[in-house]
């Protein structure tokens, strides 16, 4: 589409139900009561004069130009803080109030550097085109006075800068910062014509302040006092495109505009229902990775990971990839090989790569990340409730009284969605947090945890039971819900069960180490305080009793009564953007999409049909059973399509050793990752903004990913695997991915409804989406589970195996941070690294004072698995006994540290409990240095031969 800026009403939407009308320059108009004369008049599209105002910002009334004359009443009013009232005559633009716009707007330009010409925001200025709209055309002020036009430029930020000689003081920049994102860094300094604003103290710059790079004050900003980088060495886009962001699990929005083949920067879109026009720093800035002279774009073979990669055509990389994994099937059998879908690529292309295994390959060996990450939440929520999936749309945390996090750090994994929820805490609602460390949510701007449980890791089963207990005992459960939405008898035994004395906070305090009465407290706070509603993350997951965890969350719901409705429900906050369509596609080796049992016949005939070909009614091999089978020599040959399993999935030695035992490995991806290092065949990837597709995010909302440049490869990553599928002597011939769509809807029943056509006409879609929901499901289970009865199941609190001991007596969890993704691999290769540029082990003091360790050493981290070293800081964030880090960089490997141990019902890793040690140390370890070298070594490629 060709560019055209968002609209913007002035205004946020009334939110009364009475409908008012009004006069407005003689148009009858009727808007909602609580609407402004602003917002009335942009609705019939009539945009009053304003600079101060802005549709996603409450009502400020400073820049003086939205003046009005509303008939009986005195004086000039603001239109933006003047709301509508029922018969009310408005007139918008008279001799008087063009002479009263003039005069301001001089003010404004009086100081104001004119080099409109040679300005990067020239055309898309809002000071420039309100002066043109009040007919303003000369100053009589001169410019000889006290002015700012000296005021320097802050461009510490690697990604806008700040001149302050542009800016008016409209303070739509500190309004944004508070009231969108929440972060409050910026503020206003001064008074008066001393007014300027300032990032944090005065002895702060942009970059140094608490600023989060979120973008809002840059979108926010009228003039180019805030302006993307990338727009004064670009210019203004031409053209915009609608797509969704490849970072987390929020799955915003954003318009990618675009000046050729060029992207300018992107935008989050307005009307985007998960992140409704905000942004993060990943989605909004840190795109520059698909350009990045790192990516691969030509495909490459070798015969042994000892050789340099030769560049080779598709064909003959196809070619070769499809022989190899036939070989392997001819030696060692049809279930020697297998895939693993991404859950950074499209429903689509991760649909076709389970139809790959199953229909070329023959067999059920295919897995996906959620395997190290949400497995759980699919096994736990789908035995309570029935479906593998959050209940709640994102909207619902707005009508939320009492908010559990737990296992979760949203400020820094799904920055969007915290600010939303920092915005329901600043009104009013309750927050308890359960979490080892003490997370920003605990304490920020405005906010304060009511309770922060910082529990020992490992032991979140406990702790929910000493919940549960409370609630059970004191009579805080919600029986009539109870007994009309789930099975009372088994209700009764479980409420028996963690009603029983060694379940109740005093005997676990123990164990969990949190004070009794802070979990009698935070049960009762939850269970009597209204909706309740519970946000949960890895730190639920990705322990041993990661399912068992779940089900006690389920439990917990159901037994206060907070499922189906908004404002409740129990929301898993997934991390990577289409974790949970990889999951809704079959990427599972039990699994078809739809989360239907491989075992099953008749679903098992419904496909066996459509593609022609027959199932394989044998469950397949998960990702550490590929592993060790690959250890054992029965497993040959993997397709790894955008996931880097030796840097993301644990104990890297034994992840090294199932890699290098195989004879074929295939990876599918951007970049020479570490798992590359191991390939023998390497087939370049698309970005998100090189393809058509779908994502479906947290919510289960299905959005549309569509291109805006050409691949830099040749293919989108669709393409590639059906090319792939051609060559082991299927015949797919689809043209474009809406024709996959359509596959997936004909052949799974909560897709059933779902379409491109469909997608680009409502925006999004939240499944199941079918007769009974047309429109798609906001809020799941609303008048019935979807297995019926909703199902309590007795959660036993089993501690690790993973042991604390002389050896090694701290514990270490691991976790995300803000400017940086999953294992790094696009957010590395953009400037966010200045931000974070290594990982980090955080140590509390004491811990740190008797090992001799200060912030800035060099520690080595070792466990029973392995060990590394990186740098240390000290801090109380982490209680004594625990040590945290991040997963982000390769040179470090955290996960040569964690272990095999893994939850008993999904194989989820362990990774947030593993028994360490932690020394000075003067540098990188001998592995570190060694597996360096290797890579170097791996990562040798022959300069291609000319084409005859």
């Amino acid at each position: 589409m060709a560019y055209e800026p968002q609209r913007d009403l002035g205004t946020p939407p009334g939110t009364g139900d009475a409908p008012v009308t009004l006069t407005i320059d003689g148009f009858a108009v009727t808007v909602p009561a609580g609407t402004s004369v602003m917002r009335a008049a942009a609705t019939i599209g009539n945009d009053i004069p304003k600079l101060c105002a802005s549709d996603n910002l409450k009502a400020y009334g400073s820049c003086r130009l939205c003046l009005v004359e509303i008939e009986g009443a005195r004086g000039t009013p603001a239109s933006c803080t003047t709301p509508v009232a029922d018969g009310m005559v408005v007139r918008t633009q008279t001799d008087r109030l063009a002479k009263l716009r003039r005069g301001v707007m001089e003010l404004y330009i009086s100081d104001h550097p004119l080099d409109c010409l040679t300005c990067s925001a020239n055309g898309d200025c809002e000071l420039q085109e309100q002066a043109a709209t009040v007919g303003l055309r000369d100053v009589r002020y001169g410019y000889e006075g006290e002015n700012h036009l000296a005021a320097p430029t802050d461009a510490s930020n690697p990604y806008f800068d700040f001149d302050a000689s542009k800016c008016i003081v409209c303070s739509r920049c500190v309004r944004a910062c508070d009231e969108v994102q929440g972060t409050l860094a910026l503020t206003i300094d001064g008074r008066g014509f001393g007014s300027t604003v300032s990032a944090g103290t005065p002895i702060d710059d942009f970059l140094s302040s608490e600023c989060v790079s979120c973008g809002a004050c840059v979108q926010a900003c009228p003039t180019a006092t805030l302006t993307e980088k990338s727009v004064k060495e670009i210019g203004l886009p031409q053209r915009s495109v609608v797509t969704t962001c490849a970072y987390c699990g929020v799955g915003c929005t954003f318009r990618a505009e675009m000046r050729g083949e060029q992207l300018v920067r992107m935008v989050p879109w307005k009307d985007g229902k998960a992140n409704r026009g905000h942004s993060c720093v990943k989605g909004r800035f840190a795109y520059g990775y698909a350009q990045h002279a790192d990516r691969i774009t030509t495909p490459m073979i070798r015969a042994s990971i000892d050789e340099p990669w030769r560049p080779v055509s598709w064909v003959e990389a196809l070619s070769y990839a499809a022989s190899e994994i036939r070989r392997i099937q001819a030696t060692y059998g049809q279930r020697s090989v297998g895939g693993i879908s991404s859950s950074r690529c499209t429903n689509e292309e991760t649909y076709l790569v389970q139809k790959l295994v199953r229909a070329g390959m023959g067999n059920n060996n295919i897995d996906t990340c959620a395997r190290v990450c949400h497995s759980p939440t699919g096994y736990g929520l789908k035995a309570t409730f029935g479906t593998s999936a959050g209940t709640q749309d994102f909207d619902s945390v707005e009508k939320a009284d009492v908010i559990l996090v737990i296992g979760a750090n949203p400020t820094d994994g799904h920055p969007v969605f915290a600010s939303r929820m920092k915005r329901r805490l600043r009104e009013g609602a309750k927050l308890i947090v359960v979490d080892p460390r003490r997370i920003d949510l605990v304490r920020t701007p405005h906010i304060e945890a009511a309770y922060h449980l910082p529990l020992q890791p490992g032991t979140n089963v406990a702790l929910l039971s000493a919940m549960a207990h409370t609630i059970v005992t004191e009579g805080l459960a919600d029986e009539a819900f109870i007994r009309e939405r789930c099975d009372w008898d088994e209700y009764e035994d479980w409420a028996a069960f963690v009603s029983q004395p060694e379940h109740s906070p005093e005997r676990l305090e123990a164990v969990t180490r949190v004070p009794a009465a802070d979990v009698r407290a935070a049960a009762r706070l939850f269970a009597t305080g209204g909706n309740g509603a519970i946000y949960y993350g890895l730190g639920v997951t990705e322990h041993s009793q990661g399912s068992s965890t779940v089900m006690a969350i389920a439990n917990l719901a159901m037994a206060t009564g907070n499922i189906g409705r908004p404002g409740v429900g129990v929301n898993p906050l997934r991390g990577q953007n289409n974790v949970q369509g990889s999951c809704d596609m079959g990427s599972f080796p039990h699994e078809l999409p739809g989360y239907r049992h491989i075992s099953d016949a008749e679903t098992r005939a419904s496909f066996a049909a459509d593609w022609g070909v027959a199932l394989d009614g044998e469950p397949g091999l998960r990702i550490p059973n590929m592993l060790d089978a690959a250890v054992d020599g029965a497993f040959k040959g993997i397709y790894i399509q955008g996931e880097d399993i030796l840097q993301s999935d644990p104990n890297t030695r034994h992840v090294a050793a199932g890699l290098a035992a195989m004879e074929c490995v295939i990876v599918h991806d951007l970049f020479l990752n570490e798992t590359a290092n191991y390939a023998h065949v390497f087939l370049p990837g698309s970005t998100f903004l090189e393809k058509n597709g779908t994502f479906t995010n947290a919510e289960r909302r299905i959005q549309m990913v569509r291109k805006v440049m050409t691949p830099a490869a040749g293919l989108e990553d669709w393409e590639v695997t059906q090319k792939l599928a051609q060559a082991l002597g299927l015949d797919w011939s689809y043209t474009h991915p809406s024709e996959i769509m359509d596959e997936i809807a004909r052949l799974t029943p909560t897709f059933a409804g779902v379409s491109f056509d469909r997608l680009d006409a409502e925006g999004s879609l939240q499944w199941p989406v079918t007769d009974a929901a047309p429109t798609g499901t906001p809020v799941m289970h609303a008048d019935a589970f979807v297995r019926g009865k909703g199902k309590f199941v007795i959660t036993d609190y089993v501690p690790t195996d993973e042991k604390t001991g002389p050896r090694f007596p701290l514990l270490l969890t691991t976790g995300r941070i803000l400017s940086q993704y999953n294992v790094g691999a696009q957010t590395r290769r953009t400037a966010n690294t200045v931000w974070h540029e290594a990982d980090i082990l955080e140590i509390h003091p004491s811990d740190a004072e008797n090992r001799g360790v200060k912030s800035g050493d060099w520690v080595r981290l070792a466990s029973r698995a392995g060990e590394t070293t990186l740098r240390a800081v000290v801090t109380d964030r982490v209680a004594p006994g625990v040590v945290y880090t991040t997963f982000h960089h390769p040179k470090t490997q955290a996960n040569v540290v964690t272990t095999d141990y893994s939850d008993w019902a999904t194989n989820c890793p362990e990774y947030k409990v593993t028994a360490v040690q932690v020394m000075p140390s003067n540098g990188p370890s001998d592995w570190q240095e060694s597996y360096s070298a290797f890579t170097d070594r791996s990562r040798r490629i022959d300069e291609m031969e000319p084409a005859e």
